[in-house]
């Protein structure tokens, strides 16, 4: 299991403050953020764990206990308490495969000896000639939830199941694809009456026919016939929330974008802010046209 480094994730130094560590994560959430890096496999994965990093470090709490214990700063009180189990079952004269004490993990890789410890799912490790038993956090889950744009636009509950039990949430508008939230105790149950594990959602936007999302902003485009790109006119544009009319300009350019602020994407967690929609126009060129017609296309031409 590699050592996970959360501070070279984020760039920024052990010393680093929580606001260095605040600028750094949202310099680069805007720079990886999945909306911006359609298909992008390789910037997904780095998104994720930039998520992952900034979840640990920007918690003081948290960030004491990665500081002690790398990327098993989760159990790192299971490890206390185990070792303070080992170290009385090592004075009744129980025996172990390994000895340790303090940091001293006899030889054994950081990472593996957690994994040895504790395995994929937190539970204690058992020894070739003895046994301990302690309450241990139970296996964290990891679910992934399907929304679509409108959807993911929208605060609203909803309902799914994990381990035969229900769980229900409110999603809050504006969350993205990729994002994760945890759900404390919703996952495994807890050995000898430790903890459950906790829950781990990850939302997976679908894409939408009509709009592309850029952060909180949203792409759309609308056809307009070339007499109305010429002379002028309006032209009805659909939002998330219904549809406006938007005046067109005479002389409007093929790929002409136009901004309509905040009638983009609701802004996570922050009621009533919006990003923008950007409308570009296509100008369809009309076919089939009569005798007449082309000669008055002629007569502008050579006007």
């Amino acid at each position: 299991m590699a050592y996970i480094d959360y501070y070279k994730i984020l760039g920024v130094d052990k010393n680093a403050s929580q606001d260095d560590i605040k600028k750094a994560y949202r310099k680069l959430a805007r720079k990886l953020h999945p909306d911006l890096n359609p298909n992008d496999k390789e910037a997904e994965r780095k998104f994720k764990e930039l998520n992952e990093a900034n979840e640990v470090l920007s918690n003081a709490e948290n960030r004491a206990k990665y500081d002690k214990y790398g990327e098993h700063w989760k159990h790192g009180e299971e490890y206390e308490k185990a070792q303070q189990q080992q170290k009385h079952y090592q004075s009744q004269g129980a025996n172990y495969s390994g000895e340790f004490s303090g940091t001293d993990f006899g030889g054994e890789d950081f990472s593996d000896f957690f994994q040895s410890m504790f395995g994929e799912g937190g539970g204690f490790g058992r020894s070739s000639r003895g046994s301990a038993s302690g309450k241990f956090k139970g296996q964290d889950v990891n679910a992934e939830l399907s929304l679509t744009l409108k959807d993911a636009a929208t605060t609203h509950p909803q309902t799914f199941e994990i381990n035969g039990k229900k769980v229900r949430i409110t999603i809050p508008a504006g969350v993205y694809d990729g994002q994760q939230i945890k759900l404390k105790g919703h996952g495994n149950p807890g050995f000898n009456g430790g903890p459950n594990g906790d829950l781990y959602i990850t939302f997976n936007i679908k894409a939408d026919p009509n709009f592309e999302r850029a952060g909180d902003d949203l792409k759309t485009k609308v056809a307009i016939d070339v007499y109305t790109a010429i002379l002028g006119g309006e032209v009805k544009v659909n939002t998330l929330d219904g549809s406006v009319n938007l005046k067109v300009k005479p002389e409007t350019q093929n790929g002409t974008t136009v901004r309509l602020k905040g009638k983009g994407f609701p802004v996570y967690k922050k009621d009533g802010l919006f990003g923008d929609l950007f409308v570009t126009y296509e100008v369809i060129l009309p076919t089939g046209l009569t005798d007449k017609q082309k000669e008055l296309f002629e007569q502008i031409k050579n006007s």
